[in-house]
Formats: C-alpha cells, structure tokens, sequence
C-alpha cells in the first residue's frame, strides 16, 4: 500500500525537483500550496507539446488571471485546440491539475444539458484528489442557478450513492452561497428547494457529508435564518444521533453569533 505523500504547505518549501515534475505533469499536488504553485504555461507545454503556438500564447497571457480564472481559461484552450471528445484522456490524466482543466471543459462546453454535463463529471466529482473533487463543482455553479429545479432533481439521486465523494458533491455544488463561486440566489432566498438534497443526509455518518450539509444551512441562513431554525428544530427532533447534531450546530454558527 502506497503511503500517502505529505504535501507543503508554503510554496517556498517545494523542492525544485518536485516542482519540476508537477509542471510535468507527472506527479499531483499533496497540498493547496503545491496546486498553486504549478505553472500552468510549463505545464500546458509539457503536457500537450502537439498544441499550436496560438494555444500556448493565449496561456501565457491567462497566467496574470486568479486561480479560478485561469483554470477556466486553460480549460476553455483545451476545448478549443483538443475538444471535448479528449475528455476521457484528460479525466485519466496524473495531473489533478490537468483534471481540473477537463471540469472547466464540461462547463464550457456549449448546448449540453445539465444531467449530460453531471454525467461527465461524474468521475472527477469522485476524483481521489481533494482538489479536483473542488474543481468539479465550481463550472456547474452557473448551469445549476439557470435551473435549480432541475439541478436538485438530477442530483438527488447522488444522495443514496455508496460513494461519500458524490453524496457530498450532491450538496455542495448547489451551497446557496458557496466558496470560491457565484451564489445561487434562487436558493439564498428559498432554500426549501434543496431540502430533497439535505434530507437524505441530514444523519449521514461521514464527516465529509456532515461539513457539507451543516455549511450549506449556514449559507441559507444568512438570508433565511428563520428557515434554517425551523429545520435544525425538526431533525433534532426525528433523529437525535450525534451525526445529525453536528450538521446542526454547524448549521447555526450564523445564527448563533447573531444571538450574542
């Protein structure tokens, strides 16, 4: 059994030969430090030699963009200059850095429906990497908010997978606030649309979900504190297990501040 690697946590600490390699594309980042510090131009090149010039000059130029930004850009050249029928390559890619580029691919690519586009994704929602798994949810914030009702329907499904990746991808890619995305207002303003997302895993065993289920609460209480309330007041009541309590208390930190 291959033993984990510990990743840095500054940038400064990457030794140069591991650098070397994660802009080789040979070796995935251990850490967020070690994403951040991939250089996407090196690693375009060395990982799609055949590209035209045009493809790595529109790189060059995305390198000045924040992180977000610049992978959507790297993963709109891939589409452009390889196309989406390149996907399963990409997915299959040592880079986590490369499969978060294929993410960006689903999301740009145009005239797919949202269930075509969660299929896609699926493998990278599941992805061993902690950062694809992120990278994975991100290009959907767009496509969920056009159609929320949609979304919660394709995705609840998710919610009884074996798999604790996509349980946890099922709520966090629809958190009505979110982190590092663009909030989904529909959900700010009635988040009981997600409530077929967050019954299912309102006593879910797995730390990983549990987080997920407590933010996304925390998020909707910031504009529905009184919602969010009445829910945390129900599911202590039917569940009364230690997994359920924890979404709970993680669900009222906002409300809870407010009270002091």
């Amino acid at each position: 059994m291959t033993v984990p690697r510990k990743g840095h946590s500054k940038i400064a600490d990457i030794p140069e030969d591991l650098l070397d390699d994660l802009n080789a594309g040979t070796v995935p980042s251990a850490s967020l430090s070690e994403g951040l510090a991939v250089d996407f131009s090196v690693l375009l090149r060395t990982t799609f030699p055949e590209l035209p010039p045009e493809a790595f000059e529109a790189g060059d130029g995305a390198m000045s963009l924040g992180i977000t930004r610049r992978m959507e850009a790297f993963g709109e050249i891939l589409l452009l200059h390889r196309g989406i029928e390149s996907l399963p390559s990409l997915i299959a890619h040592p880079s986590d850095t490369v499969r978060g580029w294929a993410c960006y691919m689903i999301g740009l690519t145009p005239k797919l429906r949202l269930k075509e586009r969660l299929d896609m994704l699926r493998p990278l929602a599941d992805d061993a990497h902690f950062g694809v798994r992120e990278w994975a949810w991100i290009p959907m914030r767009r496509h969920i908010s056009m159609n929320v009702r949609n979304a919660v329907a394709a995705l609840k499904p998710w919610t009884k997978e074996k798999s604790v990746n996509l349980r946890r991808y099922a709520v966090e890619a629809t958190r009505p606030r979110g982190v590092w995305a663009t909030h989904i207002e529909q959900l700010k303003h009635n988040p009981e649309m997600g409530l077929p997302l967050l019954e299912p895993l309102k006593a879910d065993p797995e730390k990983y979900v549990q987080d997920s289920v407590g933010n996304w609460l925390n998020d909707a209480a910031k504009s529905q504190s009184e919602w969010v309330s009445s829910i945390v007041s129900r599911w202590r009541q039917e569940s009364g297990n230690a997994a359920t309590e924890r979404i709970c208390d993680r669900a009222m930190r906002s409300v809870s501040r407010r009270r002091r």
